[in-house]
C-alpha cells in the first residue's frame, strides 16, 4: 500500500477501558504516521463523533462498549466509510460472551459448561462445579471478573459483577495454560501464552508492566497447537469474524483447548498480544497496522 492515505484513528471513547484504548490509538497513530500516511485522532468519549471530511478509512482503536459491540461499526456503515475489524454484526455477538457461547456450541467448538445469570439472588447452579467463574456478558478486558472457589463466594461474586452489566456469564472455572490467538486475513498466528507472575490474568497483570509472562509462540507440541489454533479459527468463524481477532483460550492438562472469548478490536500498543503473534511471523507493529488498514480498504473497491 504505497499511496499516501488520509486516515482516521478512533481512541478513547466512553467505556470502561478508555485508558487502554487511548494508548492503542496513540500507538497506532504514531505506526501509521511513521509509513506516511496522513493520520488524525478522534475521540468519541460522548459516544458521538464527526469525521474530517477527507476520511478515507478508519482505524479503530476502541476497546468495550460502543467501540467493540457494534455500534460505532453500525454508524460507519451508515457512513459508507470503510473501517477496520470486523463488522457491527459479529462485533455486537463477539462482545456478548452468551452469544459467543451459543455459536461456539452450534459451530462446535469447544467452551466450558455455563449457565447466565441476572440477579444476585439466583441460587448456585446445580449443574456447574466449583470453582466456577463471573464475568459481565458485555464488558471487555477483565472488567468486572470474579472467581468463586466457594459456596460462600457466590452471592457476593454475583453482586460485584453484576455492577458492570446486567447479565453475567458464570461458566466452570478451565484449569490449564492460558493462551490466546491471533488471527490475521484468515490466518492463524502463532499461540501466545500468558503466565502471570502472581493470581490470574486479570485487569491489573494486563496492563502492568512486568506482572505477566508472554511466550510466543507457545511451548506446546504441533498436535496440541494444531489443536489449540483450530479451535480459535473455528471460534473466529462462529462469530462471522473478518480480517482479524484474537481469540482466548484455555488449555486443559490433556492438552484439550477451551474457548474463552473472542476479541474483534484487540489491543493494539507495541506491547500487546496480537502484534507480539505477528512479529513472531516476522511482521512488525507499523506492517501490521498497515496491513489492518488494506484489509478495510480492499472492501471499498
Amino acid at each position: 500500500m504505497s499511496r499516501k492515505l488520509n486516515i482516521t484513528v478512533m481512541l478513547g471513547g466512553p467505556s470502561a477501558e478508555r485508558e487502554v484504548s487511548l494508548r492503542s490509538g496513540a500507538a497506532v497513530a504514531k505506526a501509521l504516521r511513521s509509513l506516511g500516511h496522513d493520520v488524525s485522532e478522534i475521540d468519541p468519549r460522548e459516544g458521538t463523533f464527526v469525521l474530517p471530511p477527507n476520511t478515507e478509512v478508519v482505524f479503530l482503536a476502541l476497546h468495550g462498549t460502543y467501540g467493540e459491540d457494534g455500534t460505532v461499526q453500525a454508524e460507519l456503515e451508515k457512513l459508507g466509510v470503510p473501517y477496520t475489524g470486523c463488522d457491527a454484526v459479529a462485533s455486537q455477538i463477539a462482545f456478548d460472551k452468551v452469544l459467543t457461547k451459543e455459536k461456539c456450541l452450534a459451530a462446535g467448538v469447544p467452551t466450558a459448561k455455563f449457565v447466565t445469570v441476572k440477579s444476585p439472588q439466583t441460587p448456585l447452579p446445580k449443574n456447574l462445579t466449583l470453582p466456577l467463574v463471573a464475568k459481565p456478558s458485555r464488558q471487555g478486558s477483565s472488567v468486572g471478573l470474579q472467581f468463586i472457589e466457594r459456596a460462600e463466594d457466590w452471592s457476593n461474586a454475583l453482586a460485584e459483577s453484576l455492577k458492570f452489566d446486567s447479565e453475567v456469564l458464570v461458566e466452570e472455572k478451565i484449569i490449564g495454560r492460558e493462551t490466546t490467538v491471533g488471527i490475521l486475513d484468515g490466518q492463524v498466528l502463532p499461540v501466545v501464552e500468558v503466565r502471570p507472575k502472581g493470581g490470574s490474568y486479570d485487569y491489573k497483570n494486563k496492563y502492568t508492566a512486568g506482572a505477566t509472562d508472554y511466550f510466543c509462540p507457545a511451548d506446546f507440541d504441533a498436535a496440541t497447537t494444531k489443536r489449540i489454533q483450530d479451535a480459535a479459527l473455528g471460534a473466529f468463524r462462529a462469530v462471522g469474524g473478518r480480517d482479524y481477532s484474537r481469540v482466548d483460550v484455555m488449555v486443559r492438562a490433556d492438552g484439550s483447548p477451551v474457548v474463552l472469548e473472542v476479541n474483534t478490536l484487540p489491543g493494539m500498543t507495541e506491547t500487546s498480544l496480537l502484534p507480539k503473534a505477528a512479529a513472531a511471523v516476522g511482521m512488525n507493529f507499523a506492517e501490521l497496522c498497515g496491513r489492518m488498514v488494506a484489509l478495510a480498504l480492499r472492501r471499498k473497491k
